[in-house]
């Protein structure tokens, strides 16, 4: 029975219901030692009548060995495995030792673990209960916050037990606290002296552990109240003390069992005994209420009496248990045996031990097989820690922080990064310490910084590494471009020019022109290369920066589909990192080719993988994205509220580039709800060069709708430069309607509807024609601007631009005409969810739900919860409507 806990056990008992209805739900319950998380978790297990219930425990001591804590939660149901889809199967039996795989990305591996729980579930539901979370090794920690947070319509419940401190952002909490004094009483024996009860519930702050262990640690004189009952020692380290006093009772081989159970980790039975922890001494520490053996495994009943017994013992023999382990580990058949032979032979280890190093290294690679980067990180790091020599020291230190770089640990890889010597002059080795701390800038710091990282570390890379220098000073570019910071970008300019030339040269070069204002010189050596035998043979990181400079050089439609091409790359060969980059310029691409729809579901989907990576400045730039394409349409509380939280972190990070798109974003905005005093406010914040370019049309309109022509003269002279030297029909077009808006001249608006005719834009098109409609209703030629009104309505109307269609449709009103109602005919996956929308589009196309989860890391459960729901919205009953249904939508403009 448990006192106190009613609101919790309630709360447990909603998400059990929840599992059993086909809803899935995941809990962290979070407290101290001994508060009573356990007892909980206990608790759920003796609820879930019908339930499959799958068990695991975080254990201190196996945290450098990766997947060990997924492999124990999981054994029970590895036999469906062959069930998952190849990929993924591939990619688990990797991660848990079960087979061979080469490095496969961590994120292939959480997906897989969604898939086996939602297939261990199949029709009913599946409890997991995960205890001492904070112990779990990092790669088991991804794989199921990765899953926990993906869980839907799986009839799965998952609850996490954790201390302070164990990272699960995004799923719901549940705080313990001590008990009240009522419950605390009931947890006392009943015969201890009202003076004693007091003390001890006010003592205990309220655990539970306290309240049962503390009393029978008691001597007669502080029972009876003769003497103090506690001492003034924290309440985890007052239970400890009252652990290890009952251990003290115990035998000698007792205590010796204690002790390398405690080391060893894992419990298993056979590998304690050859390690010398005798029968009659567990079944001694047994007796006590010490540990229980199921089976052949040893576990200990709480994570404090594991610690009493292992902190307790003197350093000398707590080497010898871990020694004894290793020996024992020597013949285990074990996967992961070689591993925790190295692992305790490092914990006897009492100075520099090169054997032991190589070891280490050795466990590493292993590790890396495995998708295990947070423990090959760890493993180099140990390694680092037994070397005496400093060259080869800082090697394994690098080493280590690429590790922990690619685990997704920024801070912990810059941290390794630094204790690194700065004076080693092996390139491999300066080249990998400058792209951790590179990393780490760009993404948490800022990217001018991350620039001048690269920039300090290129002359000692040349010197050894052209083709690696040639891309740390594109890298260099590009954080310049990302700051907005001309200077940086012409100091690493000015290097490429004396390396040999290639494709990104010419782009990284262009960029840096146009961002000190250079716009013909800047076109012209972009333009140079953007043809596609020119992008033969760039890998991901090429093609995304190729991509990113399409844009500023008018290439919507071509960014759009090199960006395509790496989305699916780096689904395919897990390049996670990279996606999110890919995905953002994806994004926003197809918003400037009128696909809001699409283009919403594509950031959004960004935006959820760069919060899971911890990336920052990613967060900050798809918010911003994806506030610029909600500023077509009709939420405008949720354009405005992204665009100022975009704006604000972008301004206090340094991103110039993503603080210019959140302020394009309020710029149209304003634009489309009539408001140009507004818009002109946020648009002439945009610094002029890099993609000031762009929005330099919105704020020419602003300025002339604001009555503040001269404010359109330096905007149109750099728009009409830009679009002279871009050449593409769209930019043409829209320089004209800027013409004619600051002329006031008709020619340039008909000419402007012309040429728009073989243009990619038709939201353009269609401002283009509310341009000219307005025009002509103020020069009283109401029937011609009904001619353009409608047809800008229309367009308007199908790209679901709803603020500027109700211009349109204003306007129209004051020509004497009743327009249409608002309408969404063009686009019927309008009442789709971004993430309803992706499955119906990959659904539509043929693809099977397992190759839907696969693709946007979800379960195939999942995936058909979400078909379920779009099919009533569409108005269809059957996967062979889709098709059509998706034919007819203006995703595709």
């Amino acid at each position: 029975m448990l006192h106190g806990r009613a609101r919790e056990q309630a709360q447990i008992e909603r998400l059990l219901e929840g599992a059993r209805n086909g809803h899935s739900g995941t809990l962290v319950v979070r407290g101290p030692a001994g508060i009573g998380k356990s007892a909980l978790l206990e608790y759920a297990a003796g609820r879930a009548a019908g339930m499959r219930v799958l068990r695991g425990v975080g254990v201190e001591s196996e945290a450098a060995l990766p997947f060990a804590a997924l492999h124990l939660l999981l054994r029970t149901g590895l036999d469906r495995i062959d069930a998952l889809p190849h990929p993924q199967a591939a990619a688990l039996r990797g991660a848990l030792g079960l087979g061979d795989a080469p490095p496969e990305s961590r994120f292939l591996v959480g997906l897989a673990t969604l898939s086996l729980l939602s297939e261990l579930a199949g029709d009913g539901a599946l409890l997991c209960l995960i205890d001492d979370a904070q112990w779990f090794d990092q790669a088991s920690t991804d794989a199921l916050v990765f899953a926990a947070r993906r869980l839907e319509a799986d009839g799965i419940a998952m609850i996490f037990a954790a201390r302070p401190g164990f990272p699960a952002p995004g799923l719901d909490e549940l705080r313990l606290g001590g008990l009240d004094s009522t419950a605390a009483a009931a947890l006392l024996p009943a015969d201890l002296p009202p003076q004693v009860r007091e003390r001890l519930i006010h003592e205990s702050d309220g655990s539970p552990l306290a309240l049962i262990e503390l009393p029978a640690a008691l001597s007669p004189e502080q029972r009876a109240g003769r003497l103090s009952p506690v001492g003034a020692m924290p309440v985890a380290d007052r239970v400890q003390a009252a652990f290890h006093a009952q251990m003290a009772e115990l035998p000698e081989h007792a205590r010796t069992a204690l002790l390398i159970a405690a080391a060893g980790g894992s419990g298993e039975l056979a590998t304690l005994v050859a390690a010398g922890a005798s029968l009659p001494g567990l079944e001694a520490a047994e007796r006590s209420r010490l540990i229980e053996i199921r089976g052949s495994i040893v576990g200990f009943r709480h994570p404090l009496i594991r610690a009493a017994a292992y902190h307790g013992a003197p350093v000398s023999r707590r080497l010898a248990a871990h020694r004894a382990l290793a020996d024992a580990l020597t013949s285990s058949t074990a996967p992961d045996a070689a591993d925790r032979r190295t692992w305790h032979l490092a914990a006897a280890a009492l100075g520099p031990d090169e054997d032991v190093a190589e070891q280490l290294e050795e466990a590493a690679g292993r590790a890396r097989t495995r998708g295990g980067h947070a423990a090959m990180a760890a493993a180099y790091e140990r390694a680092a820690e037994l070397t005496a020599d400093p060259v080869r020291r800082s090697a394994r230190l690098a080493a280590a922080a690429l590790a922990a770089s690619d685990a997704g640990l920024m801070r912990r890889a810059a941290a390794l990064a630094d204790r690194a010597t700065p004076d080693v002059d092996d390139p491999t080795m300066i080249l990998a310490l400058t792209q951790v701390r590179a990393h780490r800038e760009f993404e948490l710091g800022t990217p001018l910084a991350a620039g001048r990282i690269i920039m300090d570390t290129v002359p000692r890379v040349a010197a050894h590494a052209t083709e690696q220098a040639h891309w740390l000073l594109v890298e260099a570019v590009r954080c310049a471009w990302f700051a907005g910071d001309p200077r940086l970008a012409e100091q690493a300019a000015a290097k490429l020019d004396a390396l040999p030339g290639s494709p990104l040269v010419s782009q990284a070069i262009g960029l840096t022109r146009l961002l000190r204002g250079d716009i013909p010189g800047g076109i012209r050596l972009i333009s140079e290369v953007l043809d596609v035998p020119a992008l033969a043979g760039l890998g991901v990181p090429g093609l995304t920066f190729t991509a990113g400079v399409c844009l500023p050089a008018g290439r919507a439609a071509l960014c759009a589909e090199i960006t395509g091409r790496v989305v699916a790359e780096c689904q395919q060969s897990g390049m996670i990192g990279w996606l999110s980059f890919a995905l953002q310029d994806h994004g926003f691409a197809q918003g400037l080719l009128c696909s809001y729809g699409e283009a919403l579901a594509t950031l959004d989907a960004g935006l959820r993988l760069a919060t899971e990576l911890g990336h920052e400045h990613r967060v900050t730039h798809l918010t911003c994205c994806i506030a610029w394409v909600l500023a077509h349409q009709a939420d405008v509380p949720g354009c405005r509220e992204k665009a100022e939280e975009g704006v604000r972190r972008a301004d206090d990070q340094g991103l110039v580039l993503a603080a210019s798109i959140g302020r394009w974003a309020l710029g149209r905005l304003e634009l489309g709800l009539g408001h140009p005093e507004a818009a002109l406010r946020h648009l002439a914040a945009i610094p002029p060069t890099g993609i000031g370019v762009l929005c330099a049309a919105d704020q020419i309109e602003a300025a002339v709708r604001s009555d503040q022509p001269e404010r359109a003269e330096e905007p149109l002279e750099r728009y009409l430069t830009w679009a002279r030297h871009v050449g593409q029909p769209a930019s043409d077009a829209i320089a004209l309607r800027c013409r004619a808006l600051v002329e006031q001249d008709e020619a340039h608006f008909v000419e402007a509807v012309r040429v728009h005719e073989s243009g990619d834009q038709p939201f353009e098109q269609a401002r283009t024609r509310l341009a000219y409609g307005e025009w002509l209703r103020r020069s009283r030629r109401r029937a011609d601007a009904r001619a353009q009104l409608r047809g800008a309505l229309e367009t308007f109307d199908r790209l679901g631009a709803e603020l500027w269609a109700g211009r349109a449709r204003a306007e129209l009103r004051a020509t004497g005409d009743v327009p249409a109602a608002p309408r969404r005919a063009g686009d019927p996956l309008s009442v789709l969810t971004p993430q309803e929308r992706e499955v119906v589009r990959l659904a539509a196309g043929g693809a099977a739900n397992r190759d839907i989860g696969a693709q946007l890391f979800l379960s195939p459960r999942t995936v058909g919860y979400h078909l379920y729901k779009a099919f009533p919205k569409l108005g269809i009953t059957s996967r062979s409507q889709l098709a059509a249904i998706v034919r007819s939508s203006s995703i595709e403009c």
